[in-house]
């Protein structure tokens, strides 16, 4: 997406939404620890659309997913903390519905007045999300006259409440996937080079449309995190009992060969850090090349491969970088993490742009104690 066509998006501030009952959705995908949001950084994010909706006088029903419940209700990915801490953040009344569709729902959004927010209900807790169902879309979009669009971190997902809803209802962009599309254009488009992008994280099946689109852009992609494993697996190398997405072994080989065909650099571990037991801890070691041994677990990069992505990151005039190394969660298996965190900064104080994307990737700055302010851009998105 160019500037120019970001620039042609309706943009909430210049739309006739005064009165309205706007439908909005945000990305609320935020940590909780015994039932408290334990980061906010998301829920700030939209605030500045919300008030002014909320100055424009609006009824705003808010949608969001958390987590992975995979269809189903599960009451550790509930919603309800996030209308509870949201509350406390707002200068209006806020309601949150125990369902994101049905009867009692469509109660409780009758019920709110303007100036007020209903917060639905994870839209996870039915398959019909994922699914992009159209009829899913079309009840949700009778709870408002107009669309908000401010989940940036969902935008890529064909989901029913991303790619459905606007069907059916005006829309515009709000304040914050204004500004996140407003930089990635002027950044990534005509990126000063080399522009290297560092992915990781879980899974090669979350980032496909991230890895291809990058890969018309960067001239070099450095791969760690679990998903390294799927795409070592598809060269036939040894991953031992590493977590790996079976299913996506052909379109991982189909990204190692697009990587070639765009002479993009595309570069997996050296070595990994390994354990028998992830919760355990011990016993582990480091390994002697790319591939891990029978009944040992990648849980990090280790150190020839952190060597081989700091010379490439002081080498780099662009990094974006999207996913933790490893299990950066546990102090033991941090390191590559950590340290790849603190090459950014200091990158970014040498003159590189730097764009970091992701919750988890918003997670290990924190960890590493480095302010957002020490990077070019920070994004919640994926």
């Amino acid at each position: 997406m160019s500037e120019k066509t970001v620039l042609k998006l309706a943009k909430v501030q210049d739309s006739d939404v005064k009165g309205k009952n706007i439908l909005m959705r945000v990305d609320y995908n935020v940590p909780i620890s015994g039932g408290v949001v334990s980061d906010d950084t998301r829920i700030r994010a939209s605030l500045k659309t919300i008030e002014f909706l909320l100055e424009s006088g609006c009824r705003i029903v808010l949608m969001s997913h958390l987590g992975r419940p995979k269809g189903t209700i599960n009451p550790k990915y509930s919603l309800e903390p996030v209308a509870k801490y949201l509350a406390n953040m707002v200068k209006a009344k806020v309601t949150f519905a125990k369902d994101c569709v049905g009867p009692e729902t469509d109660q409780v959004v009758s019920a709110a007045d303007k100036g007020e927010i209903v917060l639905l209900e994870n839209l996870r807790f039915y398959p019909e999300e994922e699914k992009n169902d159209e009829d899913f879309a079309k009840k949700l979009s009778s709870y408002g006259e107009f669309f908000v669009q401010e989940a940036f971190g969902a935008l890529h997902r064909a989901h029913a409440s991303t790619a459905q809803i606007p069907r059916f209802l005006p829309g515009a962009i709000g304040y914050l996937v204004q500004k996140e599309l407003e930089f990635l254009d002027r950044t990534i488009i005509g990126p000063q080079r080399p522009f290297f992008a560092v992915i990781g994280g879980a899974k090669v099946s979350d980032k496909i449309n991230v890895l291809n689109s990058l890969l018309e852009k960067v001239d070099g992609m450095l791969i760690g995190g679990a998903m390294a494993y799927t795409f070592l697996a598809a060269q036939h190398t040894n991953i031992g009992n590493s977590k790996i997405e079976e299913d996506k072994i052909e379109e991982a080989r189909k990204i190692i060969l697009k990587a070639f065909k765009n002479n993009v650099e595309f570069m997996l571990p050296a070595d990994h850090l390994v354990v028998k037991d992830i919760e355990l801890g011990t016993p582990k070691e480091f390994t002697q090349s790319m591939a891990i041994g029978d009944g040992w677990i990648g849980v990090d990069i280790g150190p020839r491969t952190e060597a081989i992505f700091l010379e490439k990151i002081k080498l780099a005039k662009t990094i974006f970088w999207n996913g933790p190394m490893g299990i950066f969660e546990r102090e033991e298996y941090a390191h590559g993490t950590l340290l790849l965190a603190n090459a950014l900064k200091e990158a970014t104080h040498l003159g590189a742009k730097t764009i970091l994307g992701g919750g988890d990737t918003l997670s290990a700055i924190k960890k590493a104690d480095i302010p957002q302010e020490a990077f070019s851009h920070c994004s919640g998105a994926v």
